[in-house]
């Protein structure tokens, strides 16, 4: 059976590759899985059908058989624990890979959120100009770290695993703000991961929709 994910109808990242359900795209893609995509529009997104599937009205969800999933770091890592190729056999760097994809979603990202909040939703507030230093200095705090650990390394922890699948895609929301040009090797590390043929497929595939989308 062909799993089935639900994506944005059209998408509000005009085509960038950062709605989430590029993340489980990718995963596929990395592991040679066929899948459906199911087109919402955001009245869809909050009706009772998609709600019984994700009880916060959003995208990704994920159907194959009797399971349904939501939350794309959960929906990845189902993916790398049924399919080979994006976690390791060893058990402790399996783990590890593990260990790098809470990070993404929970250190890393937090902030990055944080940011694309201020600047997107906002810069019309009359303490903008005084907390956006802040909230940017939050995310560099974490490049940081994210950059003396990565080191010159190509991935976080030997092979290419979820945990950097889901670090780069999480870095990628970075890149109009400039932030990450500052660490050259994290810089380095993000145009691995879309050099990557599976990483080619899914931004392509996501793009396509919201060409259509477009001149529709």
């Amino acid at each position: 059976m062909i799993p089935t994910i639900t994506a944005f109808e059209r998408s509000p990242d005009g085509g960038k590759g950062l709605a989430r359900d590029m993340r489980v795209r990718w995963a596929l893609e990395e592991v040679g899985q066929p899948y459906d995509v199911r087109l919402l529009s955001f009245e869809a997104m909050k009706q009772g059908a998609h709600l019984a599937l994700h009880p916060f009205g959003q995208i990704p969800t994920y159907e194959d058989g009797d399971l349904a999933l939501f939350e794309s770091g959960a929906i990845v890592l189902h993916i790398a624990g049924r399919h080979a190729g994006l976690l390791p056999a060893d058990a402790n760097a399996r783990a590890r890979a593990i260990m790098w994809m809470f990070a993404a979603v929970n250190t890393v990202e937090a902030p990055i959120l944080e940011l694309v909040t201020a600047r997107l939703l906002e810069s019309d507030k009359s303490w903008t100009k005084e907390r956006m230093p802040l909230v940017e200095d939050r995310v560099r705090d974490r490049l940081k770290q994210l950059s003396a650990r990565l080191g010159d390394a190509d991935w976080l922890d030997g092979a290419f695993s979820a945990g950097d699948l889901m670090m780069v895609a999480v870095l990628l929301r970075l890149r109009a703000s400039g932030l990450l040009d500052e660490y050259p090797n994290l810089s380095a590390y993000v145009a691995r991961g879309e050099a990557r043929p599976a990483y080619k497929r899914a931004f392509d595939a996501q793009l396509a929709v919201f060409t259509a989308a477009s001149t529709g």
